[in-house]
Parts: C-alpha cells; structure tokens; sequence
C-alpha cells in the first residue's frame, strides 16, 4: 500500500512545472488556475523567475502546491481513483505539502488552496521582521538532544524550538536570531555532525508565528473544507485525521507547531505502507522515507518521463 506525499519549502526551482505545462493540458489548466486566483501571473515566475521572486514566502508557497497538484491531475486523468483507499491508504504533506495534500484528495479548492498559502506566507514574513528570526539545521543528533539544546538556548527574551524533526539525525531548530546560533554552538559543542543557519527569511513553526496562526484560523474559517478522500496524516500529530474542522485546527496548529516527518513516516508503516509517491518538485520527501524506514521504498513523480514510468 501507498501514500502520496507532498514537498514543502526548499524544494522549488526556476522552471518547474515547464515540462508539463507544455506536455498536458490539464496542467497548464491548474497552473492557470492559480494564476487566476492570485491575479498575478506565478507561472511565470515558476517558469522564468527571477530567482529572488520565487524565493519570496508568499509566491514559493502556492507556486510548489501548483506543481503538486498539477501531477496529481495528470495522474488522476489517467487514473480517475488514484486517491481513493483502492490505490492509497493516507496522503501527507510537509508543512505547505498539507494544503497540496488536501487539494489532491478533493478537501481544498484550487483557488481556495492558492489563495490560503499566498496569505499563509505574506503573514508568516509579516509575523517577525526580516533579520529578527532564523532557523537551523541540525545533523547528527536526535530530536531529544536538540529539544535540551533548544530549551538551554532560549532565554527570558529570546526562544528557540525544534521546528521540524525531519529524520533520524536531521532536525531543525527555528526562533530568534541570538537563541538559534546560541544553540548551534551548543550542538557543536555537543557533537553534531554540522549546525547552519538555513537561507529562510522567516522562523517557521515556533512560537513567533503566532500572529500567521492567528491570520490562518480567521482565513480557513471561511473555507468549505471537505473530508478527504484518504485520511491525511497531519504534521503536528504524526497521525491519521480524515474530519474536516479537526483538519482546520490542525492546520492552525501547523503554523507554530513542530513537523513531526519522522513519526509520520514511521507511523505509515504500522500501518501497512510499503511505498511513498512523492508528487512534485524535488525528491526531499523520498530520500527521508528511506533514511526513516530502510525497507520502505520510495519514489518521486515531477516530470512528464516520471508520470509516464509510474502509469506503466
């Protein structure tokens, strides 16, 4: 049994989803969509950039969900139940995957899902101002050392956290700026493998972002989101959820809380998931499936050659 699994930020590039814009029209449908929805021409800066363009927060994140769902519907094309428990058993997304997640089993809009990540991201930027936060990566050590090197970090006016526990001995750290090179040092001296700030122009998933949860709470409360179509296994709770005002919640939660991508993956298979189908840009999410579980195979679908290979 399968679970899709959808990229989250760091995974984009300049030129993605070219290649199926020019090879199905059901992508470029979605890609116009979006564009649509947002007013703005995001394929383009998909397709040409500039660089500096697709790096900002509010376009990186409806522009990756695009090329997600533009797979998933060139497979569904072909593939009409693709997302049913006939062919998966959960889809899962990291952080912004969640929203491609639920627009693929049918839970989000389109249009609803570009416009929530556009506003996701402008209130994540605005929630801390640029230079204020930072995030780190954290390699070689376990998430129980990095939660003592973050608590040791954080100080009366400075925090830091465990942001995401992306695999064994991969977690990264996010807070003020001072609190997450404090607890760098505090790794090194430790023993990590490596401790660096990370190219991000905001601190995800800690508690700074409380102001964008706010915004995201007031934002979905607004949505008619639908059941999904599989169950989604949700980032904060590294497990299964298929009720559409708990998803909300939890979506809500997402936005400062940790990404548990270890126990998601490590709870998929107790659940009898052998594969994971990593639709999108990138191949993030299918290298951490086999440094999580050795014997689950993974594989990613981003280009026309890719979806050709798997409808085989």
């Amino acid at each position: 049994m399968r679970t899709f699994v959808f990229p989250g930020q760091g995974s984009q590039f300049i030129g993605m989803g070219k290649d199926l814009a020019d090879a199905f029209p059901v992508a470029r449908e979605v890609f116009e969509e979006v564009d649509e929805a947002l007013s703005q021409k995001l394929s383009t800066i998909m397709f040409e950039g500039p660089d500096t363009d697709l790096n900002l927060t509010e376009n990186t994140q409806p522009a990756l969900m695009a090329v997600s769902v533009a797979v998933a519907r060139v497979l569904q094309q072909a593939k009409p139940d693709l997302f049913t428990p006939a062919h998966c058993a959960f889809v899962a997304g990291h952080s912004l995957g969640e929203y491609s997640a639920l627009t693929a089993a049918g839970s989000f809009s389109l249009s609803d899902a570009a416009r929530l990540l556009k506003l996701r991201g402008q209130a994540m930027q605005k929630a801390v101002p640029v230079g204020l936060g930072a995030m780190a990566a954290i390699l070689g050590l376990e998430l129980p050392d990095v939660t003592e090197i973050a608590k040791a970090a954080t100080g009366a006016a400075e925090i830091v956290s465990a942001a995401n526990d992306n695999s064994f001995g991969q977690v990264v750290v996010s807070g003020h700026k001072a609190a997450v090179e404090k607890a760098i040092a505090l790794a090194t001296e430790r023993g990590a493998k490596r401790a660096i700030l990370l190219p991000v122009s905001a601190p995800f998933h800690c508690m700074l972002m409380q102001p964008a949860a706010d915004a995201m709470r007031e934002a979905l409360a607004a949505i008619d989101l639908k059941a999904p179509s599989v169950p989604l296994i949700a980032n904060v709770i590294a497990t299964e959820v298929i009720d559409p005002a708990q998803i909300k919640n939890l979506l809500v939660e997402q936005v400062t809380g940790m990404v548990r991508w270890r126990e998601s993956v490590m709870y998929m298979k107790t659940r009898g998931v052998t594969e994971t189908v990593e639709l999108g840009a990138g191949k993030v999410l299918t290298g951490l499936t086999k440094r999580i579980e050795a014997d689950m195979t993974g594989r990613a679908i981003g280009t026309p050659k890719d979806i050709e290979e798997f409808l085989k």
